[in-house]
């Protein structure tokens, strides 16, 4: 899934740097938003070095999201493309066996002291 970054986002007096609109292909509304929350966000830069972030909420009713990246993104990233890529689940621990856990007879422990 692609989308393009719009804009930082922003105040009337204050601009957030790491946080940042974007406009994603195939998705516009504001429940369409919310289904790719957690999802993380690539922008490659020209010198080939990714800079992942996070979305973290919907912005507006229009489809875009906001995603927070690390601090320090250029302003060449704006109107750029950027890769949506979902969370891989982690494979869940197994449970231990019920006979792992059991206490060993009282016949034992008295034998031990």
């Amino acid at each position: 899934m692609d989308g393009v970054i719009k804009n930082y986002r922003r105040g009337k007096k204050h601009i957030n740097e790491r946080q940042l609109v974007i406009d994603v292909n195939g998705i516009d509304s504001k429940a369409g938003a919310s289904g790719i929350v957690g999802c993380k966000a690539r922008w490659k830069n020209s010198a080939g070095r990714f800079f992942t972030g996070k979305i973290t909420a919907a912005h507006g009713d229009n489809g875009a999201v906001r995603a927070m990246f690390p601090k320090g993104m250029p302003g060449q990233c704006i109107g750029e493309k950027v890769e949506i890529v979902k969370p891989q689940k982690k494979a869940a621990a197994k449970p231990a066996s019920k006979e792992a856990h059991k206490e060993k007879p009282k016949e034992e422990k008295k034998a031990k002291k």
